[in-house]
């Protein structure tokens, strides 16, 4: 498939400081069909920087024609173009486009977008306007990354991680996200700086430059909260400058430039995260019944997909919940039944109850359910193309060499023995007994709780026809003519 069709939320909770897809373009009047004049358009990066474009017949340009513009301007070479793609985003929606897209058209549909992915308001759907972004193509493997030289696309994916750790998208136990932040350091501060001029620097700067701002903000615990805000800040602001002086000290052994050199060190630190690269989506699930009433309610999820796997963080939290190699889980998803249902992405994995093997069930609500269905049935199909041709298969896979989730056809069937999760302390692995899950034996017998009704059983459901291709947003004729 081409790079994605997919819808990747920020929380809308996030700011949002850029503009509209275009100054003039974009967002204009729909040029003659006779002769368009050249517009300008604005091509945003991570970290609201922009490349200014001005283009002829921006209504009908597709993404892969800008692209080439784009790649012009950054000097980004042929070999690392696949390591980025475009995206719409705003505070509601993110969309990867694939190269045949016209980000005009899309831009002009994007309510009916909205409507049909988010939960938003109408007020909050009108008042929405995207913008169009170039950075990091989800669908690009990272033993791909691991390759590149050119120190300027080593910057692009440097700034997209970063933004993502400082937010907390991507959770990071305390050794991570203290080295990320003197790699920062000693990116943004002049390489071996006495240590007084890093502390200015860094106290000029703010820590919330470097780490991630649910760190700063937390208060530790209560011998933290009696020291105050300030012995926080300090104990910080001191741990930071002692690793800065270690990764400073670590770089003159090396025979990179010491900018090149704390990238690869940055993005190789992010890459020990297994949601590094993930497409994101918000979601929720249920809450485990508390009290004695047995009341529940719904925890609100961020779910990150990627070639590797699936990832369910818990988003107020920062640690993820769930997270599953293809080859431990199984997935569905299911519509709605009636009015009030909500789209469910199902996820099956191994597990225990009382020394007891079953199988759970984890349901996560979403209206970008279907979306994260298609995502995974895709990034399933490519790790099977991969395998194929990395072992001159043709496509045709015996059972030990199919890639995770797949059980004989491209299928969501369960089938074989799926790992085991790891449960530990650290914020990057499963914590499966905060879940509220459906257990269930093998043979179908309940030792929890009935399953509920949902479209079709993993059990019962046929093989499928051939995958089709991955399109889980349409252009209609229709809205493009809107």
């Amino acid at each position: 498939m081409e790079a994605g069709d997919c819808a990747f939320p920020r929380e809308p909770s996030e700011p949002s400081q850029r503009g509209s897809v275009s100054s003039s373009g974009l967002r204009g009047e729909t040029p003659t069909q006779f002769h368009e004049p050249a517009q300008d358009v604005l091509i945003y990066l991570v970290g609201d920087s922009a490349v200014h474009l001005c283009v002829e017949g921006v209504a009908c340009m597709t993404v892969q024609e800008l692209g080439r513009s784009v790649r012009e301007a950054l000097h980004i070479p042929d070999s690392a173009q696949d390591a980025f793609a475009f995206w719409l985003c705003s505070p509601l929606l993110e969309l990867q486009l694939k190269p045949k897209h016209q980000p005009y058209k899309l831009c002009r549909q994007w309510q009916d977008l909205l409507y049909r992915f988010t939960e938003a308001s109408e007020d909050n759907i009108s008042q929405d306007e995207p913008c169009l972004q170039y950075r990091r193509n989800v669908f690009f493997p990272r033993t791909k990354e691991l390759q590149i030289e050119d120190e300027g696309v080593l910057r692009l994916l440097y700034e997209e991680a970063k933004e993502n750790v400082l937010e907390g998208r991507y959770p990071c136990d305390p050794e991570h996200w203290l080295r990320l932040g003197a790699l920062s350091c000693a990116l943004d501060l002049e390489h071996g700086i006495d240590i007084h001029k890093a502390a200015s620097a860094i106290r000029e700067k703010k820590l919330s430059s470097f780490l991630p701002g649910h760190v700063i903000g937390s208060s530790g615990g209560l011998f933290s909260a009696l020291r105050g805000k300030g012995g926080r800040q300090a104990e910080l602001e001191q741990s930071l400058l002692e690793e800065y002086q270690a990764v400073c000290k670590s770089a003159t052994s090396n025979s990179q430039s010491i900018p090149t050199y704390f990238l690869r060190q940055y993005l190789s630190t992010c890459h020990t995260l297994p949601y590094y690269g993930c497409a994101f989506f918000s979601g929720e699930i249920d809450k485990p019944p508390q009290g004695i009433l047995q009341r529940g309610g719904r925890k609100t999820v961020s779910v990150g997909i990627s070639l590797e796997g699936v990832y369910v963080i818990d988003v107020k939290e920062k640690h993820v919940l769930l997270g599953l190699r293809y080859c431990e889980l199984s997935w569905d998803h299911s519509y709605p039944e009636g009015e009030g249902d909500s789209h469910i992405l199902w996820l099956e994995f191994d597990g225990e109850e009382a020394g007891t093997p079953v199988n759970k069930l984890l349901k996560i609500y979403s209206k970008q359910a279907e979306l994260m269905n298609g995502l995974i049935e895709f990034c399933v199909e490519l790790r099977a193309m991969g395998d194929a041709a990395a072992t001159g298969t043709d496509g045709e896979l015996s059972p030990s060499q199919q890639p995770a989730g797949l059980t004989g056809t491209a299928s969501r069937m369960r089938g074989g023995q799926r790992g085991k999760l790891r449960r530990q302390s650290s914020v990057v692995c499963s914590r499966v007994h905060s879940l509220s899950t459906i257990s269930y034996v093998d043979d179908g017998k309940e030792i929890k709780r009935l399953k509920p009704k949902r479209a079709a059983s993993f059990f019962s459901r046929q093989p499928p026809p051939p995958p089709p291709a991955y399109s889980a947003v349409q252009v209609t004729e229709s809205l493009e003519q809107g």
